[in-house]
């Protein structure tokens, strides 16, 4: 495994790190119109990294009705996928943390432990999937290199969202930073999962990079577009979300 591919596998992990340990730095919670921004900022990114670094290599694979029938059909069972791990994972949506306690025993801190966890399986498989391609040949390292940034960047205000929420509660800033660590380290393991199945049978590699791109989009669907727009100000998470939006954009073309 070369140096490049090992680089692409940390990154987004690097990102959580150093969103995590903001804890460390900030003394009270985030600026409710800071983590509108953040929101908005995370979902543009995970919109944009779904359409460049994924959905287009599976469509320019094929040439004939296979260009639009499996893309397609891989990214609804990325949505359907992300749809059952939903229902199955009792973790607390960003949006309905009372609703959740009141409903399950499981404690506020480990539920949103799993929130966190099931965001990031997509984006790990989606940093595996892409590192699939290069390896394959059919996706440049470049390319491969600016979702695994662009992830990052997007995991930064992710896991700062995370652990000061933790740290409110109670928690002390050592225990909120090893839940945001904890909750990144899926990243490198679904990544590595994905890249196992994709090397060793390519000719699946459109289908799981489509796969990858449903079950992004589900995550900004259903939870950061939601939070980010709840309460007033939610103009701010629209802002944020064209910055990222454009800033993957730019990254996966320049590097592409």
């Amino acid at each position: 495994m070369s140096w490049i591919v090992v680089i692409s596998l940390i990154i987004p992990l690097i990102g959580t790190t150093l969103g995590s340990a903001m804890v460390f730095f900030l003394k009270d919670s985030i600026n409710p119109k800071l983590q509108k921004i953040l929101l908005g900022f995370a979902s543009g990114v995970m919109m944009a990294a779904s359409i460049w670094s994924l959905l287009e290599p599976a469509i320019d694979t094929y040439d004939n009705y296979k260009k639009w029938l499996i893309p397609g059909i891989g990214f609804l069972v990325g949505i359907g996928f992300l749809l059952l791990l939903d229902y199955l994972i009792p973790h607390i949506h960003i949006d309905k943390q009372e609703e959740g306690i009141k409903k399950n025993k499981l404690s506020k801190t480990f539920k949103m432990f799993l929130a966190v966890t099931l965001h990031n399986i997509p984006e790990g498989l989606a940093v595996g999937v892409v590192i699939a391609g290069m390896i394959s040949g059919n996706i440049n390292e470049h390319a491969m290199l600016a979702l695994s940034i662009g992830i990052a960047i997007q995991n930064f205000p992710e896991g700062a969202i995370i652990s000061m929420p933790l740290k409110e509660e109670g928690h002390s800033k050592l225990k909120a930073f090893v839940y945001g660590f904890l909750s990144g380290i899926v990243e490198p393991i679904a990544a590595l999962v994905a890249i196992l199945l994709t090397y060793y049978v390519s000719t699946i590699l459109p289908f799981v990079l489509a796969f990858a791109a449903g079950a992004m989009i589900y995550v900004v669907v259903e939870e950061l577009i939601p939070e980010a727009n709840t309460g007033s100000h939610s103009n701010l998470a629209t802002i944020g979300l064209a910055i990222g939006f454009v800033l993957m954009m730019a990254l996966d073309i320049a590097l592409g």
